[in-house]
């Protein structure tokens, strides 16, 4: 890495610890950024893509090298990391960034991805895109019937680099959204992650760092890209995750300056993070239902098989619904599973709990079914004829043995 980068990597660092409140930790309570210097912007929340904050979010815009996700997406899903392609020819300009393939030299995917993704090297991605392809032009195709396919209704590209033209852009919103499919990968994830990377293939050794110095100064920060050109000022994807586990992902598009750039994503993703917290969802020890027991009148508790608690955001209604029995019908241990109890978080499906009964659930025997199902009159009826039953047998065996006595006593008399 140059001086040049890392005098920019240092003064990004003291511009960000000069600014108020630009470490991990937030008030919960903090006002949101005000985004003065952003064209367009937004927060998401990265598990189910809901909106935290945004400005703009929907304002076609030139997103320079960010085009560049597409590109690592196409290639992601088409090529395999160890394929190997020839350099296309490409007449770059002293300022576009690149790592000076030379034309025919051979590359593996996974470098020339870290290449893209860290180096944003343009003749990378016009490798990428003819190797994948087998042009550019039908690289670009690609690149538009994927962005219909994944929704994104703002976006078109018109090459594979990110440079300037009527034809390339796409929103805030949209590139959320994209990065939000993209941080899935595992790859992925790894590589906009990474203060840099030695090249292993090619002609000779490369090393290449990260474009997104926030990366380095900041282990909370994930990625993800950033970009620059004239039309499209100061662009930057970023991404973080929290303590709680929480992940939020952020988009600032037309900053005047990179220091803005890196401190309006510093203050979203802080932002993000500030508003996640651990709840208890569900509780063991508190029924959540209850149901009839069969043939006896009396209820079981219904509880949840385990604890659960969530992260969610301030202000994210937790709410569940439980499938369970009207009745159930003995004998059941405690801790049998008889239904289950799905966890909402923000109207969305967060987790399924089973529900089980809290204690032993006892059985009903014969008896006890037949009177059920006939009603209360007939138990009492039931035992009335029983005790009749019970009074007549004892009556029967004690007449019986009054005539045998009767009968041994008039033997002995006769003898």
């Amino acid at each position: 890495m140059s001086l040049d980068r890392y005098a920019v990597i240092l003064a990004t660092v003291v511009v960000a610890l000069l600014a108020p409140g630009t470490g991990i930790a937030q008030a919960p309570n903090a006002p949101p950024p005000s985004l003065g210097t952003a064209a367009a912007a937004i927060l998401i929340d990265s598990r189910d893509g809901s909106v935290i904050l945004q400005k703009n979010p929907g304002e076609r815009r030139s997103i320079a090298s960010t085009t560049k996700l597409m590109t690592a997406l196409l290639t992601l899903e088409e090529a395999r990391p160890g394929d190997v392609y020839e350099a296309a020819p490409y007449d770059a300009l002293p300022i576009e960034s690149k790592i000076d393939l030379r034309a025919g030299e051979r590359m593996r995917v996974d470098d020339l991805l870290e290449a893209l993704l860290l180096e944003s090297a343009n003749d990378a991605a016009a490798t990428l895109a003819e190797g994948v392809s087998g042009s550019r032009a039908a690289f670009v195709e690609d690149m538009n019937a994927r962005a219909d396919e994944l929704g994104l209704q703002d976006t078109s590209y018109a090459n594979p680099i990110g440079l300037d033209d009527p034809a390339n852009y796409s929103t805030a919103r949209d590139l959320a959204s994209l990065t939000r499919r993209l941080l899935r990968n595992r790859r992925f994830a790894r590589t906009v992650d990474l203060p840099s990377a030695e090249l292993e293939s090619g002609d000779r050794p490369r090393v290449v760092g990260n474009r997104n110095d926030l990366i380095a100064a900041y282990d909370f920060v994930d990625g993800v890209k950033t970009g620059y050109t004239s039309s499209a000022g100061y662009v930057l994807v970023g991404a973080a995750t929290g303590r709680l586990g929480s992940k939020v992902i952020s988009v600032v598009l037309g900053e005047p300056s990179e220091s803005a750039r890196d401190v309006d994503t510093l203050a979203l993703l802080r932002y993000g993070l500030a508003q996640f917290r651990r709840v208890k969802a569900l509780d063991s020890a508190r029924p959540a239902a209850s149901a009839d027991v069969e043939h006896r009148d009396e209820t079981a508790k219904l509880v949840p098989a385990r604890d659960l608690r969530l992260v969610t955001r301030r202000g994210q209604k937790v709410t569940t619904r439980v499938d369970a029995p009207e009745t159930v019908e003995g004998e059941l241990a405690a801790g049998e599973r008889v239904g289950s109890i799905a966890v909402f978080r923000g109207g969305r499906l967060a987790r399924r709990v089973g529900l089980v009964t809290a204690a032993e659930v006892p059985g009903a025997g014969p008896l006890r079914v037949i009177a059920h199902g006939l009603g209360g009159g007939a138990l009492v009826f039931l035992l009335a004829l029983g005790a009749g039953a019970a009074t007549f047998v004892l009556a029967s065996r004690a007449k019986t043995r009054r005539r045998r006595d009767a009968e041994r006593a008039a033997r002995r008399q006769a003898t």
